[in-house]
This record gives C-alpha cells, sequence and structure tokens, in this order.
C-alpha cells in the first residue's frame, strides 16, 4: 500500500495523523493527495458547504502592523476608506439581503485591535436586530476581546468568533509585531470559554514554508477549531507583501489537500485571494474544501454569491450549515 493510502486509512480509522507525517505527504503526488482528501471529505463530512459572506463592519486606520493588510495606518495602500462602525440599520439591511440569498453565516469584521465597549454595546444592538428580523446566522471578528465582551456577543445572538492564526507561532512575527500569536489563541480560548465557537486559520504565500502551515493547522486543531479560513496572499500594494508572487493554484489544492488530512472534520474554508488562482477555486473544492467566504472580502473584489452557488451546486454539494 503506497504512503498516501496508508495515511488516509489512519485518517478514516479516527486516528490523528502527525506533523512528520503530513510533512512526508506534502511531497506526494498531487493529482493521487487530492483525490484521496477529497474522498476524506466525503466519508467524513457528507456534500455539505458551509458558505458565510463578510461586512467590512469598521474600516481604516487600524493601529496594527499586519504587513499583508491595506488597512493598516503603517501603510500608504489605495485604501482610503475610514469610518466607524456601521449602524445597525446598515447592518441589518446586509444581513437580510445576504439571507434572501441562500447564505447561511454574516460575519461582521471591523480593523482595529479591538472593539471598545461602546462599540461591543452598539454591535449586541446591530445584532440582536439581524437574529430578531432574519435567520442568518451572526459571526464576530471583532479583534482581541475578552471572555467577558464574548459573553455579551452570545447573549445578543452571536454564535461563532472569528481571529486568523494568519500562520504558525515560528513565523507569525515576520507578519505582525504589535500584537503577539499568544494574545490570538488566549482570544480563541476565551471566545470558546464563552460558549462561542470559533473561526481561525490563516493565509498562505506570505514566505512561510509548509512546515509552517502545517504548524498552523496542528494549532488549530489542537485548540478545537472546525472552520478554518484558507486565504491566498494578494499582494497590496503600498504594503511590505506588494511585490510577492502569488501562490499557484497547485500549491494551494496540495495545501487544502493537507490540511484535510489533519482536520478531517473541519469545515476548510476557501476566503481572501480565491479569485487570484483562475478557476474561482474548483480545484481546491476538489481537493478537500467544503466551506467559502462568498461575495466581496474586506478591501478586495471577491466572487459573487450567485456565481459560487452555482459552482458549488455542479460540484454536488449542498449548501448546509456544519459545525454549529
Amino acid at each position: 500500500m503506497d504512503y498516501i493510502s496508508q495515511m488516509q486509512e489512519k485518517v478514516l480509522r479516527g486516528e490523528e495523523i502527525t506533523k512528520q507525517e503530513a510533512l512526508q505527504l506534502a511531497e506526494a503526488p498531487l493529482a493521487q493527495l487530492q483525490a484521496a482528501a477529497d474522498e476524506i471529505r466525503r466519508k467524513v463530512c457528507g456534500n455539505g458547504f458551509d458558505m458565510c459572506t463578510i461586512v467590512n463592519g469598521k474600516c481604516g486606520r487600524c493601529s496594527e502592523d499586519c504587513k499583508y493588510c491595506a488597512q493598516s495606518a503603517h501603510y500608504h495602500t489605495a485604501c482610503e476608506e475610514n469610518y466607524p462602525l456601521l449602524s445597525t440599520e446598515e447592518l441589518v439591511a446586509g444581513a437580510g439581503h445576504n439571507a434572501a440569498q441562500g447564505v447561511l453565516r454574516y460575519s461582521i469584521v471591523t480593523s482595529g485591535k479591538r472593539l471598545s465597549e461602546k462599540e461591543i454595546e452598539q454591535a449586541c444592538e446591530s445584532i440582536r436586530r439581524i437574529k430578531e428580523e432574519t435567520s442568518i446566522e451572526v459571526c464576530v471578528s471583532f479583534g482581541l476581546l475578552e471572555e467577558a465582551q464574548f459573553r455579551k456577543l452570545k447573549e445578543a445572538g452571536a454564535s461563532r468568533v472569528h481571529c486568523n492564526l494568519e500562520s504558525s507561532a515560528r513565523y507569525f512575527p515576520e507578519v505582525c509585531t504589535t500584537h503577539t500569536y499568544e494574545e490570538k489563541i488566549e482570544t480563541l480560548k476565551a471566545a470558546k470559554r464563552a460558549g462561542l465557537s470559533i473561526c481561525s486559520g490563516g493565509i498562505l504565500g506570505m514566505g512561510e514554508t509548509m512546515e509552517d502551515r502545517i504548524d498552523m493547522i496542528l494549532t488549530a486543531r489542537e485548540l478545537g477549531v472546525k472552520s478554518i479560513p484558507v486565504n491566498l496572499l494578494n499582494p497590496i500594494p503600498g504594503t511590505p507583501y506588494e511585490k510577492i508572487t502569488p501562490l499557484s493554484n497547485e500549491e494551494a489544492c496540495r495545501c487544502v489537500a493537507l490540511f484535510r488530512f489533519l482536520v478531517p472534520d473541519a469545515s476548510i474554508r476557501l476566503a481572501g485571494g480565491r479569485g487570484l488562482v483562475g478557476d474561482k477555486g474548483e480545484a481546491c473544492f476538489l481537493s478537500g474544501a467544503n466551506a467559502a467566504i462568498s461575495g466581496d472580502m474586506l478591501t478586495t473584489a471577491g466572487i459573487t454569491v450567485e456565481t459560487d452557488m452555482e459552482l458549488v451546486h455542479r460540484l454536488g454539494f449542498e449548501v448546509r450549515r456544519c459545525h454549529d
């Protein structure tokens, strides 16, 4: 039996593969790795496909120095928008529009290290209204909050917290210096203690190694993350990463397939940068991915919900919530 088949059988027995096994899989023939990962997805997750959209709920002048971000105040980019937390009316209207398109989750994302207490109160009112007026699930990405703040958001009706690890613990200081990896991990743990599900992944193609990518997913696995966004770096002019060559579709597929072996029951969610690979992520969806962020991203254009719905149905998926 070849190595890919050995690892596939191990995963399907319910056993976890190790870092060293994943590193060896990373060298395996791509087509066979993709097919094995997709079979794991079918057998463990079925044909469910979890689709969400995000809204740029507060934009610009972020204090953090994340090297990939157009909204960082540390860099000079074409992103000139700068506005406070959107009103309840605006957020409710956006949620209703997405719910009407069949989107399952609506994630409110804000710039800055964290929301203030006043902003959290305003966000809670918006979430309450969204839950009263629509059937859509509400996710929040409000920065490095504490457990008590997450409890308020859960009581208002939020169901999930997003906080990306971005990369491995080793590589993260190369990406950002204004907050730490440990702060991100504590944020995710605080959200779990508050009774919220957690969503955390990262960005591929920032100069990290394959080992860094595997380490990131292993950390997510240890934290019990079941929704893992996979972003492909979109090199934004004016940021330190502006001259990086985007990841190839083949490399993206290899990473997605590896991630499926490492977290067989998770929603592996294609996110930012998906439009850069040319096929809108189709090859990745045949390599083990089974979720997506649809519509526009925070500061870049995405893929329309209508286009994504057509794609996932053509591939045999059924759009439904996973890991509530």
